[in-house]
C-alpha cells in the first residue's frame, strides 16, 4: 500500500516500505520509479534483513511534480523520507541516484552508511565524449516546447542506447511512460552539472561524507564508468571501492543484494 510524506515545499512524495530490520532507503536513477525501475526487485531481495523504503522521486509515479526544478527540492524530498523512517537510515543510490544519495549524505541527514552503484561520472575524455555543458538547457527547451519524446531520445543517445534500439522503443507501450517522466530529466542534469564534462571530480562537494561508504561498479561496464567510480571512491573521505564481476549498469539484484547486506551489516565505522 502506497504511503506519502510531505516535502518542505508541500509536494507529496509516494513511497513503499517492506521487510523488517534497520531502515534502508533506495534512490533510483534517471526516469526510474517504483513502478518502472530496479528498486522494487532489489527491495524484495533485501527485505529479509532490512526495512526497505522505495520512493517515487518527484514528478514520477505517484509523487507530485512540485514547481521548482532545483537539486535542493530533491534533497528536501529525501530528507523528509529519512525523517519518516525515524532518522538515520542507511542509504543506497544507483546511477544519477547515487549522486543524489551522496549529496543527501553530505547535507547531513544522518546517514550512518552509504552505498553507491555506478554514478555516471565522466572524469576524462579517454573513453567517451563528455556530456554537453548545456544539456540542462537543451532538455529544458525540449520540455517547454512539448517535445518530451525528443528529450527521452536525446537522453537515450547520451547513455549509449543505439539509434535502432531507440526507434524500436518508440513503438512500444513503455515509450509513453518514459515521455511522461521526461520533465524529471531536468532534475538529474541539474545536480549532475559539472560531473560529466571530462574534468576531475570536485574535492570539496562530498568532503562531509565521512560515514563508511561503498562505491560499486560492474566488471562488464564501460571503461569511462569504472574510471569515474574509482575517482569517486578516491575523493570520498571514507570509501572503499568494489567491482562486481560479470555485471554492468543493469546490475542483477541477486548479485548486488548480498554485497549490500554484508556492507550494511558490518561494523559502523572503519576509523
Amino acid at each position: 500500500m502506497t504511503s506519502y510524506v510531505t516535502s518542505a515545499d508541500g509536494t507529496r512524495i509516494a513511497y513503499d516500505r517492506i521487510g523488517s530490520g534497520p531502515d534502508l532507503i533506495l534512490v533510483d536513477g534517471a526516469m526510474c520509479y517504483r513502478g518502472n525501475g530496479p528498486s522494487g526487485p532489489l527491495a524484495e531481495a533485501l527485505a529479509d534483513r532490512f526495512t526497505v523504503y522505495t520512493y517515487d522521486r518527484r514528478g514520477r509515479g505517484d509523487s507530485g511534480p512540485g514547481t521548482d526544478v532545483s537539486p535542493d527540492r530533491e534533497l528536501e524530498d529525501l530528507e523528509a523520507l529519512a525523517k519518516q523512517t525515524g532518522g538515520a537510515p542507511l542509504l543506497y543510490g544507483i546511477s544519477s541516484g547515487a549522486v543524489l544519495a551522496a549529496d543527501a549524505a553530505a547535507r547531513g541527514i544522518g546517514v550512518p552508511k552509504l552505498a553507491l552503484y555506478e554514478a555516471p561520472l565522466i572524469v576524462d575524455r579517454a573513453d567517451r565524449e563528455p556530456v554537453p555543458a548545456d544539456i540542462l538547457e537543451q532538455v529544458t527547451a525540449n520540455i517547454e516546447a512539448g517535445r518530451n519524446g525528443r528529450a527521452v531520445a536525446d537522453f537515450m543517445r547520451l547513455v549509449g542506447v543505439p539509434a535502432l534500439a531507440v526507434a524500436v522503443m518508440r513503438l512500444l507501450p513503455a515509450w509513453s511512460k518514459l515521455k511522461a517522466v521526461a520533465p524529471t530529466l531536468r532534475y538529474d542534469f541539474a545536480f549532475m552539472r559539472g560531473l560529466q564534462q571530462g574534468q576531475p571530480l570536485p574535492t570539496t562537494r562530498w568532503s562531509t561524507v565521512t560515514m563508511p561508504t561503498l562505491v560499486i561498479d560492474g566488471g562488464k561496464s564501460a571503461g569511462w564508468m569504472r574510471t569515474g567510480n574509482r575517482s569517486l571512491a578516491e575523493v570520498l573521505p571514507n570509501a572503499e571501492y568494489r567491482t562486481l564481476d560479470g555485471q554492468n549498469h543493469m546490475v542483477k539484484p541477486a548479485v548486488l543484494a548480498p554485497v549490500l547486506k554484508e556492507f550494511f551489516a558490518g561494523p559502523p565505522s572503519r576509523g
